[in-house]
């Protein structure tokens, strides 16, 4: 094996980090090719994200509807589990950054993950319909296959998620302007449709349901879908934890010490006296 000389070590630890996100010198920063003092004040914030993610600028139309679904995922209430962690952490001492860590590391596949499942739930009906197939048929068969649970769909709280109707109406004038295809919106109406199919209340699409679509319109991978949503609970977490910093308070728990939990183990007993060897 020959030996490497200075210049290729050098070169070796230069490409240690391989990327095409940013490129650094001194007084010069890029971004994707863009100078830094170029996109502040001229790109808005969806925009930067789409950019870092994809590697370039989008449309205006592309833009709006990204801010436009990550809108009403920032919040939904403190009884929200990242929320409720989120809380609870600063009131046992962490600064912000630690509590916002906390509650973002439950956003995991039952908390916060339903996005990424429906998407990756209309990407598998969108390559089995194919061109031509029937999106309602086609759903129907794919729901069939999946649990019981179907991400996107239905609300334990909301009857009717309010957030669905305009970010559907959104779509809809995306699609009518050209911005998107409209192949997802299909697919997302074919499969409330099929819910619909021998059920006597139907199981409407909710804000993960709609989102998705607007993120497969979009051409984001699921995976991706999941971090955008979760740039955009950060937003809620950062605002709950500065509110409860500011509220104060000390160990907070998740209910109030005059509200008892349940216990079903046991009753009290005596401790047997153990038998010598």
């Amino acid at each position: 094996m020959t030996a490497k000389t200075s210049a290729e070590k050098v070169q070796a630890a230069s490409d240690w980090w391989l990327t095409e996100i940013i490129d650094i010198h001194p007084g010069e920063i890029a971004i994707r090719g863009y100078p830094i003092q170029e996109l502040i004040g001229n790109v808005g914030f969806a925009e930067m994200i789409w950019l870092m993610l994809r590697g370039e600028l989008p449309t205006r139309g592309q833009a709006e509807l990204l801010e436009a679904a990550m809108v009403p995922a920032v919040d939904h209430g403190p009884q929200a589990p990242s929320i409720a962690i989120a809380r609870m952490s600063v009131t046992c001492g962490l600064p912000l950054n630690g509590a916002m860590a906390s509650a973002v590391n439950v956003l995991d596949d039952i908390h916060g993950g339903a996005g990424q499942q429906c998407m990756e739930l209309y990407y598998e009906i969108d390559r089995e319909a194919g061109a031509g197939g029937d999106l309602v048929a086609t759903a129907g068969a794919v729901l069939q296959r999946r649990a019981k649970i179907v991400p996107g769909f239905g609300h334990r709280f909301h009857p009717i998620d309010p957030r669905v109707e305009p970010l559907f109406a959104l779509v809809d004038r995306a699609v009518a302007r050209g911005t998107v295809s409209g192949r997802f919106a299909a697919i997302g109406r074919a499969v409330e449709t099929a819910l619909k199919a021998g059920r006597s209340r139907p199981i409407p699409m909710n804000i993960d349901g709609i989102t998705a679509v607007i993120f497969c319109e979009l051409g984001f991978e699921p995976e991706l879908g999941r971090g955008i949503f979760v740039l955009s609970r950060s937003v809620g977490i950062l605002a709950h934890t500065w509110e409860q910093k500011r509220q104060g308070g000390r160990i907070k728990g998740p209910l109030p010490r005059e509200i008892p939990y349940t216990y079903t183990g046991q009753a009290k007993r005596p401790l047997p006296r153990r038998r010598e060897e």
